[in-house]
C-alpha cells in the first residue's frame, strides 16, 4: 500500500518512513502544503499522514481542498495542536483520524490499519467546467444535453485533466497516470488520445477545452 507523508520536520520524516517502509508501505513525501497538495491531487494513494503546521499551506487547508475536489482517500492529521476544538475543526473537514505530537510509532501504524481497513467511502464524484460534466460513478460524459462516448483510456484522461482543472499536467504525469509503464513514453499515443478527446467534445461550436501548452504539458479551461 502507498502512503504519502505530508511532513516538514526531517527527524519526523525519517522515523515515519523507516518504520513505514519496514511493515511493508510504500511512501512518498512531500515536505510542504503547496507540495503535498499537488502531489495528493496527482497521484493515487491508500492513506495520507498530514501534518497541520506547514508551511505555506496548512494541514486544514489541504484536508478540505482534497474533499471539495472529490477525493476521499483516507488522511490521518498529525499535529502539536491538542485543543479539542483544533481535533473537531479538522475531523469536521473531512480527516479520518487525529493523532498529537509526540507520538508513539507503534500506535500511528495501528491506527494507519484500522482507518485502511474502513469501509472506502463510495460516492458519485461529479467534475465539471463550462457545459462539460463527467460522472465517475456511471462514467457518463455529456457536453450539454449531448451524452459523449469515450474509450476507456479517452474518459481517464479527460477524468485526469478534469482533477486538475486550471493546472498544467505535463506529458510524464498524464503517461504516469492513465498509461503507467504499458506505453513507451516516448510515442505519439498521449497525443492521437488527445486529438480523439478534442474531436469528442469540441462539437458543435462549443468552445475548446482542452489546451496544449508548449513545453509544459496540457490543461482543460475555459480560456488558455
Amino acid at each position: 500500500m502507498r502512503i504519502l507523508i505530508v511532513e516538514d520536520d526531517d527527524d519526523i520524516v525519517e522515523l515515519l518512513k523507516i518504520g513505514l517502509v519496514e511493515d511493508g508501505f510504500v511512501v512518498d513525501i512531500a515536505r510542504t502544503g503547496e507540495k503535498g497538495s499537488y502531489v495528493a491531487r496527482t497521484n493515487e494513494y491508500d492513506l495520507i499522514l498530514l501534518d497541520n503546521m506547514l508551511p505555506g499551506k496548512n494541514g486544514y487547508q489541504i484536508c478540505k481542498e482534497l474533499r471539495s475536489s472529490g477525493n476521499n482517500t483516507p488522511i490521518i492529521i498529525v499535529s502539536v495542536q491538542a485543543e479539542i476544538n483544533d481535533k473537531i475543526a479538522l475531523l469536521e473537514c473531512g480527516a479520518d483520524d487525529y493523532v498529537t505530537k509526540p507520538f508513539s510509532l507503534n500506535e500511528l501504524i495501528a491506527r494507519i490499519r484500522t482507518v485502511l481497513r474502513r469501509p472506502t467511502k463510495i460516492e458519485s464524484e461529479i467534475l465539471n467546467i463550462d457545459d462539460l460534466t463527467l460522472q465517475s460513478s456511471t462514467q457518463q460524459v455529456l457536453r450539454g444535453k449531448k451524452i459523449i462516448y469515450l474509450t476507456r483510456k479517452e474518459f481517464l484522461l479527460l477524468e485526469f485533466l478534469l482533477k486538475n482543472k486550471g493546472n498544467v499536467v505535463s506529458r510524464g504525469m498524464i503517461m504516469d497516470h492513465v498509461w503507467n509503464a504499458e506505453t513507451d513514453p516516448f510515442s505519439n499515443t498521449l497525443e492521437a488520445h488527445i486529438l480523439n478527446l478534442r474531436k469528442k467534445i469540441d462539437i458543435g461550436g462549443k468552445r475548446k477545452l482542452i489546451h496544449a501548452i508548449p513545453g509544459r504539458g496540457y490543461k482543460i479551461d475555459t480560456h488558455k
